[in-house]
């Protein structure tokens, strides 16, 4: 059970993370907005939990302008998608082994 546990990925153990990176595994780019309504919480909260996936590198940001407002849109980097396929199949293996 201990080597189960052990393959959890702590980056992905927020609520607000995991629900970052599930949106982005089914999305190319979604923008900051979209996430913020999608995840219902505040652009705080949202913008630390972003950092510390892009810090990471399981995320990617790219920042443009749409007339004359920024845009500022997030896409999960490979190494990202492959941490988190093997995050999902650590909690696929806990809950099999209860």
């Amino acid at each position: 059970m201990k080597d189960i546990i052990q393959n959890l990925n702590k980056a992905f153990e927020n609520r607000v993370r995991l629900g970052i990176m599930s949106v982005l595994m089914v999305n190319d780019w979604v923008d900051f907005n979209t996430l913020k309504e999608l995840l219902d919480t505040t652009d705080g909260n949202l913008a630390s939990h972003l950092k510390a996936l892009e810090e990471k590198a399981l995320i990617r940001m790219k920042k443009q302008f749409v007339g004359r407002k920024p845009k500022t849109s997030f896409q999960a980097t490979d190494n990202g998608k492959a941490e988190f396929r093997q995050h999902l199949d650590a909690l696929e293996n806990l809950l099999k082994n209860q």
